[in-house]
C-alpha cells in the first residue's frame, strides 16, 4: 500500500487532528525548542509543559536521573506561569496546532488558569488539564486519585472556552472511575497515563537521590518504556469499561508500534514524551513508523484500528 494514501485522520471529542501523533506535556517545552528537530506543524498537536496561573520554580535539583530503561524526575512543574507565557511563547507558535496543559495547588488555581487562557481561546484546539498533581484541597495526594475532587476540578475549568482533556494518573485503581467522573463534569476526553510513582537510592550516600519530597519518601515521576505496558493495560481498560470516551494513549511511545499497540487498545491518539529527550525528533520519528506499519499491514485508515484488541471488535 501506498503510505501516502493511507487516512491518519484521527477525532478525539469535537476536535479532529490531521494525525494521531502529539508531544507529550513536560516533555517538549513550553514554546518551540522542539522546532529545529521537528515541524510543529506537521504532527497532530503540540503539547506544552504544564502552566499555572502563577510563576513557579519548581523542585531543587537534583531533578531528573535515568532508572533502567526510563527516567525519574522530579522536576515540579517549573514554569513562567499563563500571563508571562502568553507574551513571550505564544507568538512563536502560531500556526501550530495547539494544546496547553494546566496545572493548580487547589480548585480555585485551576478555575484561574482556564481564566487566564479564555482570551486565547481561538489560538487552541485544547486544554489538557493536568489532574495527577499534589492537591492543597486538605488530603494528602493526587488530584486524579480522588474521582470527586477531580470533577469539581474539571467543572471549574470551563472558563477556558476551548475543549477540555483530562490528564489521569495510573498510581490508582481507580482511574476508571476518576475517567467517568471527569468525562461527566465536562471533560470531552481522557489523556492516559502520566508517569509512575517511582524513587532511586545514591549507592554513595545510601539516601534517595532526588531533591523532592514526594509522598512517603524522596521520589519523582517515572516514565519512558518500561512504563507502556501499563499504559496499554490502562487504556485498555477504560475503553473497555467506557467504550465511547476519547483516549489519548502516552507512555513509553518510542517508535510506530508502541504508538499503535496503544491504538489497538483504544486510545484515538498519542503523545510522545520521554523519547525525545533521547532523540528531540522522536515525535515525527514515530509518525513516520505509525504510516509505515498501516502500509505494510494494508490499513487504509487508522480510526479501524482504534480499540481493535478488544474481543467484541470484528
Amino acid at each position: 500500500m501506498d503510505p501516502s494514501s493511507i487516512d491518519l485522520t484521527s477525532r478525539v471529542g469535537s476536535i479532529t487532528l490531521a494525525n494521531p501523533v502529539m508531544t507529550a506535556s513536560g516533555t517538549a517545552g513550553h514554546g518551540t525548542e522542539l522546532g529545529r528537530y521537528v515541524d510543529l506543524r506537521s504532527l497532530g498537536a503540540h503539547v506544552v509543559k504544564s502552566l499555572a496561573a502563577f510563576p513557579w520554580a519548581g523542585n531543587p535539583a537534583p531533578r531528573v536521573h535515568v532508572a533502567g530503561d526510563g527516567m525519574l524526575n522530579a522536576i515540579g512543574l517549573q514554569g513562567p506561569g499563563i500571563q508571562r507565557w502568553i507574551v513571550d511563547d505564544l507568538p512563536a507558535l502560531a500556526g501550530i496546532p495547539l494544546v496547553v496543559s494546566i496545572w493548580g495547588r487547589s480548585v480555585d488555581d485551576y478555575q484561574r488558569a482556564a481564566e487566564l487562557l479564555a482570551p486565547i481561546a481561538a489560538q487552541l484546539l485544547a486544554v489538557e488539564v493536568n489532574l495527577s498533581c499534589p492537591n492543597l484541597e486538605g488530603r494528602r495526594g493526587i488530584f486524579a486519585h480522588d474521582a470527586a475532587l477531580s470533577a469539581e476540578v474539571l467543572r471549574a475549568t470551563y472558563a477556558c472556552g476551548v475543549p477540555r482533556w483530562a490528564k489521569l494518573s495510573a498510581n490508582t485503581d481507580r482511574v476508571v472511575d476518576v475517567a467517568a467522573a471527569v468525562i461527566d463534569a465536562g471533560a470531552e476526553a481522557v489523556t492516559l497515563i502520566n508517569t509512575l510513582l517511582g524513587m532511586v537510592i545514591d549507592p554513595a550516600t545510601r539516601r534517595p537521590l532526588l531533591g523532592t519530597f514526594a509522598g512517603p519518601g524522596h521520589g519523582g515521576g517515572y516514565s519512558g518504556r518500561p512504563v507502556h505496558p501499563v499504559a496499554v493495560r490502562t487504556v485498555y481498560d477504560v475503553h473497555a469499561a467506557l467504550p465511547t470516551v476519547p483516549i489519548i494513549g502516552v507512555g513509553g511511545v518510542s517508535d510506530g508500534w508502541s504508538a499503535i499497540e496503544l491504538i489497538l487498545a483504544g486510545a484515538s491518539a498519542v503523545q510522545v514524551g520521554t523519547a525525545s529527550f533521547a532523540d528531540p525528533r522522536a515525535s515525527a520519528r514515530v509518525l513516520d513508523g505509525v504510516r509505515a506499519w498501516l502500509a505494510e499491514h494494508s490499513v487504509a485508515r487508522l480510526s479501524d484500528l482504534v480499540g481493535a484488541a478488544h474481543p467484541d471488535v470484528c
